[in-house]
């Protein structure tokens, strides 16, 4: 009997015997985990590790030094090292997804962090937290939003809702994705706490968790994981959360999540749950499925409208008369404020740039709104919803 199949028999009666201690029939989910790299020591990471293993749902291997412990360890002695042998083991499906630290991914790939909000325990995503989704801010967030609804998905949230937070660039986002979605890609949009509502989040709605996954960019995004997830302990030891998430893009063959150095002993049990769920849902799959949604509602498209166009020549026109402006239009990004005033302008109706509570807005006189509206709308300067019978 050679080798290969005396191997297979082995693994055979491995699974059987699983299944009837468990209940649950089929492979085991097995996450690997690098242990190199840690401010806390390589005992930080292991206990971990350790910890995350007692749930008894899936299997957990070491990548990196040998160590007394009852999980399997699969030697490496430098992180250049432990990187090869974990991409080694995901490619040879040995291991469903991987834990790391100090990982580099190209361009266009960035992480969902998840992370437990204060105020009432819940759990949110964080779009994104590492990486850089693409050059352009709002294209990067756009995509930092479909990154996070999949992921969403992938942890069992089959309709999570998405809100932006209000950051530089969150209303044209805003705008991108009501263009995705009144082409037929269902994005539940949330819904602020704060008595305005509204898709746009504000600082409150980070404590309280007011949607499932909460976009921003990468740099906020990291800021955040790091203030979640390490506010207890003055900073030098991360201890609630599940770490920094999976690299994320559309052409991803590997789940490899991300963990900051100062990640404590709860992270890093955390990481290691959170990746064998997306180990086990396969979030590269869900990634993959969402992917051919959104590109028979234009996906293409709404990305060619994030390369900056010249600016309209600045044609002479006869500016409207001073008059009382009462009345606000928001939603209008900080960088097209100025722009989007003078359109009003242009077609005869008096208008200032202000700031209200919420944002940038556009101050008209009450009689003018529902027309300025309609014009802000006409020229993709505000997001308007679409209507049905």
């Amino acid at each position: 009997m050679s080798l290969d199949i005396k191997q297979m028999i082995g693994e055979t009666f491995l699974d059987i015997a699983n299944a009837m201690e468990t209940g649950s029939f089929g492979k085991r989910i097995c996450v690997g985990i690098t242990t190199i790299g840690s401010e806390h020591g390589i005992e930080n990471i292991v206990k971990g590790a350790e910890k995350a293993a007692l749930s008894g749902d899936f299997d957990v291997v070491l990548i990196g030094p040998k160590v007394e412990t009852t999980l399997r360890v699969v030697e490496a002695n430098t992180e250049a090292e432990a990187h090869k042998r974990m991409e080694e083991l995901i490619d040879s499906k040995e291991i469903n997804s991987a834990v790391t630290m100090h990982y580099s991914f190209p361009i266009g790939t960035s992480t969902i962090g998840r992370v437990v909000t204060p105020a009432f325990g819940n759990d949110m995503l964080i779009g994104t937290t590492t990486g850089t989704s693409a050059t352009n801010r709002t294209e990067a967030m756009f995509k930092n939003s479909l990154y996070g609804i999949a992921t969403a998905k992938a942890i069992g949230i089959a309709n999570p809702t998405v809100g932006i937070l209000n950051v530089d660039s969150s209303r044209a986002v805003e705008r991108s994705l009501r263009k995705l979605a009144d082409n037929g890609y269902a994005i539940n949009f949330g819904e602020s706490r704060r008595a305005d509502g509204g898709t746009i989040m504000r600082g409150n709605d980070l404590l309280m968790g007011s949607s499932d996954v909460m976009v921003t960019d990468s740099l906020t995004g990291n800021i955040l994981m790091k203030m979640f997830s390490s506010y207890s302990t003055g900073g030098s030891y991360e201890a609630s959360g599940y770490g920094y998430g999976p690299g994320v893009s559309f052409d991803m063959k590997r789940t490899i999540l991300i963990l900051s150095r100062a990640s404590g002993v709860p992270v890093v049990e955390g990481a290691i749950k959170y990746a064998a769920l997306l180990g086990k849902n396969d979030l590269t799959a869900i990634v993959s499925k969402e992917y051919e949604m959104i590109k028979k509602a234009g996906y293409e498209d709404i990305l060619a409208s994030f390369v900056e166009a010249p600016k309209k020549p600045v044609e002479e026109f006869v500016k409207p008369e001073k008059e009382v402006v009462t009345a606000q239009v928001s939603g209008i990004d900080i960088m097209d404020l100025d722009d989007a005033a003078l359109e009003l302008m242009r077609n005869g109706i008096y208008a200032e740039a202000g700031m209200g509570c919420t944002g940038p807005i556009i101050l008209v006189n009450d009689a003018n709104k529902e027309k300025a509206i309609v014009i802000l709308g006409e020229n993709e300067y505000i997001a308007v919803e679409k209507t049905s019978c």
